[in-house]
């Protein structure tokens, strides 16, 4: 049974929309089982009230801390007083903690949570070529991640071109691997990645052209309702080995707690 009382310590998610997340459950639970009373509540916050939410919020003093969902995380980079290294270089955040004097934390934990969960699986983008489509918050740190750990060419796809090539000049900037603009074609490269919120819905087409799927290729997906989208569907008929959402989310999710209670 979840402990709720007036001591309850509260953390939000804040997304638009909010109806998809996994957090509120599954970061309570884990707070609660490592014997802290504290839990998550999801608000559904449209883009043009971010600040002022967080401000208003803010004045509660039980309120420890944020995590950031889509499409909040490059906004959420600004009210932070303090950053990790890497939420610093990405200009984005999905995690906030508060600290004695009040002010916010913030650090990008996606790309490495994306990426454990994926070496758990047998994804490994060392020495290969990598396909991203999706530069927002989430593939903006997935991407920076791959880099780090050693893909050698990285193609970004992201019908917003300005965004793309923004990222494309920021990441290259850390000379590590090539980074250069793709498409949903994913002939040639071995780790295939949508970051993107395309399939979250019936209706929607799939992110990236799996007819033209490798069966060497490994492939991951950050959506995680449905739990198989059919990106992830069509690359395991293909023979692919693959990462969902959902696997995404826990490993994201322990990173999230160690950072919300100063771990």
């Amino acid at each position: 049974m979840i402990q709720l009382n007036g001591a309850s310590r509260v953390y939000i998610i804040i997304g638009d929309p909010i109806a998809q997340v996994k957090s509120p459950a599954g970061v309570t639970e884990t707070f609660q089982q490592n014997g802290l009373n504290a839990l998550v509540i999801p608000a559904h916050v449209a883009p043009g009230a971010f600040h002022e939410f967080v401000h208003s919020a803010g004045l509660a003093q039980n309120f420890d801390g944020i995590i950031v969902t889509v499409p909040h995380k490059f906004s959420a980079y600004d009210v932070c007083s303090g950053l990790t290294e890497r939420s610093q270089f990405l200009k984005a955040v999905n995690v906030i903690r508060r600290g004695p004097d009040g002010k916010w934390f913030g650090d990008m934990c996606d790309g490495a949570g994306f990426y454990a969960a994926a070496k758990k699986n047998g994804g490994d983008v060392k020495g290969r070529k990598a396909l991203l489509v999706g530069a927002g918050g989430a593939g903006s740190a997935i991407a920076h991640t791959l880099l780090v750990e050693g893909a050698t060419v990285l193609a970004i796809h992201d019908e917003d071109h300005v965004r793309r090539d923004t990222l494309i000049e920021k990441l290259s900037s850390l000379k590590l691997g090539q980074v250069v603009a793709g498409s949903s074609d994913p002939t040639g490269y071995e780790f295939v990645v949508n970051a993107t919120p395309i399939g979250m819905k019936e209706t929607d087409p799939c992110p990236i052209q799996t007819d033209l799927l490798s069966k060497q290729a490994f492939v991951g997906d950050v959506i995680t309702m449905p739990a198989i989208t059919p990106l992830i569907h069509n690359a395991r008929a293909a023979g692919c080995q693959t990462v969902t959402g959902t696997e995404m989310f826990a490993g994201v999710k322990d990173l999230m707690i160690e950072f919300l209670v100063g771990k």
